[in-house]
């Protein structure tokens, strides 16, 4: 149940207890929106943890006020921020049937829903992100809807270069098939294909248990629907991440993300995180990339104009091509009819569509914690730090005080990510260049609401393509910078891998 009014604390509330001992701080010069007061005691409360007999403050809530804490069940990643108004409880609402909508193509009685395609992946946003949870590959027998290719090439050309250069593309598009490969079209054009997963086995040895075996990806395109693809053809496999807590991480202070980059590893802790630098397509500059699996959108309104058009085939105010991801070579799909209507507004999903779309998945609540107070999870805890996790999965943030929603500001969350582009080794690497990410390196995904992914979408699949079967394959994977934690984990007796496994449940 949510809680009444009066009894979560303020976060104001919080910092005004905690001393302000400026000698022994660091103040953080790159907090903009606060005052040096505000300063000393925010960087107090997010010191990683040392004391692990018990939970820490607020520890439950970690989503800070927005949490929600209603009852766990499938529908634990669809309920509203706690603290929106009754008036935005609406706007949630109205966007969570957007959401939901299945696109028609054109032409159509339907109207306001035509517009599908013609190429799409998935007819709804809902048709991805089941239950506004995680993706998976498909299983046998099953069309991949909620696992898509991108696609891309080297570049090719001096032009080529320079749009890379100057971030007005992060990536080359495949030239016939374009940036996406969508196995489904409307009636009167074939879809671009489809493709099969073939599994190779990989044993890990493990301390005090038998080897984990865990299973690498390889994908095969199949049936082709308009000519062969590039020579040089770039191929990654992606699965819809979770949507909640999306306006919470847009609210942390781009500071506290450039604060933790060390790309050259100055520290010499082994750990060399970077940035995204991404342009944003409302105002043109340069900012940092938080979304995506590569960091490649800076709002959440980005993120889902892309979703829209290249996934659904939609065109809006900020990808206005009614077309989606048909490129100049898909001549028959260019020239299908659209679903434009003059009388609602000049792109298929004219605002307020994606506005709708973006409120709602801004205020996609973070579920509370579950036994944080167990001490098999505070055990756990501990080796999560003790083992060099919390160096890429930075537990906690208070967030601006400038954010753009008051139920964003100035939050004290636990989302387990500090938002940069990390080298995860050759296991993980899809070879695919997107922007400043090599084809090595993956933004650190959020760890909150990942205990819950069985809960709410009935399978345990973890990593950009889904390929980990549990959450200890998915550390099992992990290369590159964390080969070391890696590597201490194997090392672990079985009880102490248990507890790491219990405290990641908790999430």
């Amino acid at each position: 149940m949510r809680l009444p009014k009066g009894c979560l604390p303020p976060l104001a509330a919080l910092l005004a207890v905690l001393p302000a001992h400026a000698e022994d701080i660091t103040p953080l010069t790159h907090r903009d929106d606060l005052t040096q007061s505000d300063r000393v005691r925010v960087e107090r409360v997010t010191r990683p943890a040392t004391e692990f007999s018990h939970a820490e403050k607020f520890e439950l809530m970690q989503g800070g006020a927005a949490t929600s804490r209603k009852r766990i069940n499938r529908d634990a990643f669809s309920h509203p921020s706690a603290n929106i108004t009754f008036e935005e409880e609406q706007l949630f609402k109205v966007g969570n049937g957007v959401f939901k909508k299945m696109w028609a193509s054109s032409p159509s009685s339907t109207q306001a829903s035509d517009g599908l395609g013609p190429l799409y992946n998935a007819r709804s946003c809902q048709g991805c992100h089941l239950k506004d949870g995680r993706g998976r590959p498909p299983r046998p027998g099953d069309e991949a809807v909620s696992l898509f290719l991108r696609l891309s090439i080297p570049p090719q050309t001096p032009e080529h270069e320079a749009l890379l250069a100057s971030k007005q593309l992060l990536s080359i598009p495949e030239p016939t098939y374009g940036n996406q490969f969508q196995a489904f079209a409307v009636p009167g054009i074939p879809g671009e294909g489809r493709f099969d997963i073939e599994l190779e086995n990989i044993e890990v040895p493990l301390n005090g248990e038998e080897p984990a075996v865990l299973q690498k990806p390889n994908y095969i395109i199949r049936d082709l629907g308009y000519g062969d693809l590039h020579p040089e053809v770039l191929i990654s496999p992606r699965v819809a991440p979770p949507m909640i807590g999306l306006g919470l991480l847009e609210a942390i202070h781009a500071g506290d993300i450039e604060a933790k980059a060390d790309p050259d590893d100055v520290d010499g802790d082994g750990i060399s995180g970077k940035g995204s630098r991404v342009r944003d397509a409302e105002t043109g500059k340069l900012t940092i990339g938080r979304f995506g699996w590569k960091a490649s959108n800076p709002t959440v309104r980005s993120q889902s104009a892309d979703a829209f058009s290249g996934d659904i085939g939609i065109g809006s105010p900020d990808r206005p091509a009614p077309w989606g991801d048909c490129t100049e070579k898909q001549t028959l799909c260019r020239n299908m009819p659209h679903g434009e209507q003059e009388r609602l507004g000049p792109t298929e999903a004219p605002d307020p569509v994606l506005e709708l779309v973006t409120f709602y998945s801004k205020n996609l609540a973070v579920p509370a914690r579950r036994d944080v107070t167990d001490p098999q999870v505070l055990k756990g805890k501990s080796i999560f730090h003790s083992i060099g996790c919390v160096s890429c999965h930075t537990p906690k943030y208070v967030t601006s005080r400038d954010a753009e929603n008051p139920a964003h500001q100035f939050q004290l969350i636990w989302p387990y990510t500090d938002l940069l582009l990390h080298d995860m080794g050759e296991g993980l690497a899809d070879g695919r260049p997107v922007g400043d990410a090599t084809g090595r390196e993956w933004r650190t995904p959020p760890l909150w609401g990942i205990g819950l992914t069985e809960t709410v979408n009935n399978h345990t699949r973890f990593l950009h393509d889904g390929r980990a079967r549990n959450l200890l394959e998915a550390i099992l994977w992990h290369g590159g910078e964390a080969e070391p934690a890696r590597n201490r984990v194997a090392a672990l007796p079985p009880e102490d891998r248990a507890a790491l496994i219990r405290f990641l449940e908790s999430l």
